[in-house]
């Protein structure tokens, strides 16, 4: 049974460490909807809600056309409470618990807020308005006490626990024993065998974190949004494509600044103008405005909700008989214990800084040659990068943009990568109504011409999205529920101000689109018979696994190929230049590898601490460069890959869990050199990781999945050998 605070944490799945990806316009935008930035519907709320029903719509595809923001609160009312009496039904039973009285009528409860929430949870993240956040504001306080009121049911907790230890004379087929085991899990991790006294101490610690954790995100967005750079001329932005430009100068008319400039943040440190512009003043003040997010004062200011939030962490984890939040998040996952993520992480750390000074000396070499007399700072790195790769390589990363336009990228690229490896085809649907015009819909078919899924493909940046790139999913397949999977990917790339301009990806980008749609396969390929198990309910250590494994096709020379064509000229890339782009991978990962440890250390530093050790907001700053001090990552030059006060990440479902990407890969380096020991891209290879791995979702153990599969234990010799390490 998936809470709805698993909902709102699904939103946050999957960002990309080598960062957040910045078609022409989707046909299908006749037909959208207005965007839900007002209300369009006349009608009650109350009659006629979309959601009071199950969608009639193909695979029950969200109404977008028919969903109001005025839907959202009645459905969850009249949801919350037919989701109540379905809990109290089943644990006022007086007949002994079974599968089939107490687990499965469980998995099915809860339809109505269900659908209601899981779209509530995409919108707000992907085209958010005031009266949406207003609702999420309102309203994440009530889905903590909703989800307390059934994990804290102590009559109900008394049936899955008299199915738990009856368990292995109850002769259940694996995956319902796993049902039971994980239920129970669920149940005491969430206090189900506190006190009374320490339950209503938990709830309340439950409802104050939910409205924090919201605010939160809250200001991360519109901090972003109000910190954007403003650039009074032309001559500033020399350097920049002429269509970021382009775009630059719309974004600063829009909000009536005419013949100036407005560069946009993503939400990472680093920015991507800084690898283009030439003025080193309008650099730092870019890096400046982006390090200062969230910890400078004002209305946005994240360091007070920060510091509470440690501190409520570290309580609720003491009730809950645990040395601190770390230990209690990383129990049911693959890394199971703080110690081993340190030891992970400690001993990566020495031979990225290690590689990222050598890298850092080349550039420092770049800048002294040039006759620049300065040190290195960090709004220099990936400009004077880029100099050293053409330098060293005789290539400049912006020869690739042209032969990486984004519909080619994603048809003859992605699409083509699974066509190959899995057997499914596509094709565009332009029936189903979107919520946002740039959106297109993908009906996804089996090798058969049977129908698979239905996939969204949301690419743009706009004011109303956050940043980064994640799935979600709003259909779970369960043969249970007899749902078939309807799973959506969005990413952060810059919209060129003319329909008639290209969309022209950097080789991140690329990378990203390909690393989120391995996220879609997991929820596509889904094969189980629970809700609770679909697609990428697993571990948070495991579920960047598979989607790290799917980048591999983003530079197989077979599928790059096929989709990297000059957009003009419909040339395919030099092969010189094809070389010259798997030549480099290793280029730069000191850089990546150790900004990304940087970020993944400060989040176990604030989840290691004890109630007492959690600093006030006035000491965040300190408590960060001391932490970063303390671990040997304390460059200048290298920032964290997100700062404190606007890591998004630890606030949502990766709390104390950033070292997954770097956990996960050692699984993808190790996958992808059995995809080449046993003949690289075949439909064979393919059919076995996703029979042996993809398709069992959370259904078993999830290093046991990987052992069917791999036949091995995981090695990380080939992470070593991929980021430089060795």
């Amino acid at each position: 049974m998936k809470t709805i605070l698993s909902l709102a944490l699904s939103t946050a799945l999957a960002f990309t460490i080598a960062g957040c990806s910045e078609t022409d316009n989707n046909q299908a935008a006749e037909s959208a909807p207005a965007a839900p930035t007002e209300n369009t519907m006349t009608t009650n709320p109350t009659e006629n809600n979309p959601f009071f029903a199950e969608s009639p719509l193909y695979l029950h595809y969200p109404q977008f056309d028919k969903i109001d923001n005025t839907h959202f609160v009645p459905a969850f009312e009249l949801g919350m409470t037919e989701h109540l009496a379905e809990i109290d039904a089943i644990a006022n039973q007086t007949e002994p618990a079974t599968l089939d009285n107490t687990l499965i009528p469980m998995e099915r409860s809860g339809q109505l807020l269900n659908r209601a929430a899981t779209v509530f949870f995409s919108m707000s993240s992907a085209n958010t308005n005031d009266e949406l956040e207003n609702i999420r504001s309102e309203w994440a306080p009530k889905f903590s006490a909703h989800n307390d009121k059934i994990r804290l049911n102590s009559k109900l907790f008394e049936r899955v626990k008299s199915l738990y230890e009856q368990r292995d004379t109850l002769e259940l087929d694996p995956e319902s024993y796993r049902l039971v085991e994980e239920t129970y899990k669920d149940f005491v991790r969430a206090g189900a065998q506190l006190s009374d006294e320490d339950k209503e101490k938990l709830k309340a610690m439950n409802a104050e974190l939910a409205s924090l954790q919201t605010k939160f995100s809250q200001n991360v967005l519109n901090e972003v949004n109000a910190s954007a750079v403003v650039v009074d001329s032309r001559e500033e932005l020399t350097g920049m494509p002429e269509t970021n430009i382009e775009a630059a100068a719309k974004a600063a008319k829009e909000k009536e600044m005419d013949g100036r400039y407005l560069i946009a943040l993503l939400n990472t440190s680093q920015q991507p103008p800084l690898a283009d512009l030439e003025d080193r003043a309008l650099r730092q003040r870019i890096m400046e405005a982006s390090l200062a997010r969230g910890s400078h004062g004002g209305e946005f200011d994240n360091r007070e909700i920060l510091t509470r939030v440690a501190k409520i962490r570290a309580e609720r984890a003491q009730l809950m008989g645990y040395a601190n939040h770390a230990a209690y998040g990383l129990e049911n996952q693959t890394a199971r214990t703080a110690e081993a993520v340190n030891e992970r992480l400690a001993s990566l750390a020495p031979p990225a800084v290690a590689n990222v000074k050598r890298e850092a000396a080349d550039i420092q070499a770049i800048i002294d040659a040039e006759g620049g007399d300065f040190e290195l700072a960090s709004w220099d790195w990936d400009f004077y990068a880029e100099k050293v790769r053409m330098q060293r390589y005789d290539f400049d990363a912006a020869q690739l943009r042209p032969y990486f336009e984004m519909n080619n990228v994603l048809e003859k690229g992605v699409f083509y990568a699974a066509e190959k490896v899995y057997g499914i085809t596509f094709k565009e649907r332009h029936d189903l109504p979107v919520y946002q015009e740039d959106v297109r819909v993908f009906e996804v078919f089996e090798e058969d011409g049977s129908t698979l899924a239905l996939f969204l493909m949301d690419p743009y940046a706009r004011p109303s999205k956050r940043g980064g790139a994640w799935m979600n999913s709003y259909v779970d397949q369960s043969h249970l529920m007899d749902n078939k999977p309807v799973v959506a990917n969005h990413l952060n790339i810059t919209k060129p101000v003319s329909a008639d301009e290209p969309t022209l990806l950097t080789f991140d980008e690329v990378t990203t689109m390909f690393h989120e749609f391995g996220h879609a396969l997991h929820g596509m390929f889904s094969n189980v018979k629970y809700p609770e198990f679909s697609g990428t309910s697993v571990p948070r250590d495991f579920v960047e696994y598979p989607s790290q494994v799917n980048e591999m096709w983003s530079t197989w020379p077979e599928i790059l190929e096929n989709y990297a064509v000059h957009y003009q000229t419909g040339e395919a890339m030099p092969r010189e230049l094809l070389d010259k782009v798997l030549e480099t991978q290793k280029f730069n990962q000191g850089y990546i590898t150790t900004e990304y440890l940087a970020a993944s250390l400060l989040d176990q530093a604030w989840h290691q601490l004890l109630p007492e050790e959690v600093p006030t907001a006035d000491g965040l700053l300190d408590f960060e460069a001391k932490a970063l001090e303390d671990a040997g990552v304390a460059l200048a030059y290298v920032p964290p890959r997100y700062r404190s006060t606007y890591f998004s990440h630890i606030i949502g479902g990766y709390s104390a869990g950033y070292y997954a990407y770097i956990w996960s890969e050692v699984l993808d380096a190790d996958t992808v050199e059995w995809f080449k020991e046993n003949g690289g891209l075949s439909r064979a290879n393919g059919d076995h990781f996703r029979q042996a791995l993809l398709s069992r979702g959370g259904a078993e153990d999830a290093m046991t999945l990987f052992r069917n599969f791999r036949g091995a234990e995981p090695n990380i010799a080939p992470l070593l050998e991929r980021r430089g390490l060795n």
